[in-house]
């Protein structure tokens, strides 16, 4: 039977990518929306997928250029996040997720970086010594489609990668019982023609079933 692992949403046609990369890796999915109780029972992953910003109240901030913050699906998510970190079950960040996980750990965001990283492809360079690095190598292409960035890091989190224009694009969680990794791109749209981001939901996948046993 295949690992079952959680994916955070808000949007079905949103999950559709993310949903299909997870199962082309092997792993079945379980949905987790602010419309039905969501809980960890019973799962031995969990992915935070992209979306709509965080309310910036919860990073100390006021409202000054959030787009959409969706207050339901923010309690949902830094719930379920604490919770996996909590037990040590591989929690896999993708973009908006990356950066709920920063400010679940008490980091801050950059509410509005302008249009540079809207629609492009760019290069990232990751840290040595950092699961992305064993992942990717040091230097990779990536894709971007956000407007948000993470700022001051929270607590345990180090940056793994960096974009060129000096834009944190990974993070890590060193001192976690598990795999905790997050990136700024979406790689559910790249994993069928590169074999990098195929590589991190493979790696996640690998977490998962190390997790389960």
């Amino acid at each position: 039977m295949a690992p079952r692992v959680g994916l955070t949403y808000r949007l079905e046609q949103k999950a559709v990518p993310y949903r299909a990369a997870l199962q082309a890796v092997g792993l079945e999915v379980v949905n987790l929306t602010p419309e039905a109780p969501a809980s960890l029972d019973g799962l031995s992953g969990l992915v935070l997928s992209g979306g709509s910003d965080i309310e910036p109240w919860r990073y100390g901030q006021d409202d000054i250029a959030a787009r959409n913050p969706d207050g339901p699906r923010d309690e949902m998510e830094l719930r379920l996040a604490a919770q996996a970190i909590e037990l040590g079950m591989p929690l896999f960040a993708i973009c908006r997720g990356m950066q709920l996980l920063n400010v679940l750990r008490g980091g801050k965001l950059l509410q509005h970086i302008g249009e540079a990283h809207t629609g492009v492809m760019h290069s990232v360079k990751t840290a040595a010594g950092s699961k992305l690095r064993t992942i990717l190598g040091c230097d990779y292409q990536v894709n971007s489609r956000h407007h948000q960035a993470a700022a001051r890091l929270g607590e345990g989190l180090i940056a793994t990668a960096i974009s060129e224009d000096g834009h944190v694009e990974g993070l890590e969680l060193p001192a976690a019982r598990g795999f905790v990794l997050g990136v700024q791109w979406h790689p559910e749209d790249l994993y069928e023609s590169d074999a990098g981001h195929l590589r991190l939901f493979e790696a996640f996948r690998d977490a998962v079933l190390d997790w389960k046993r």
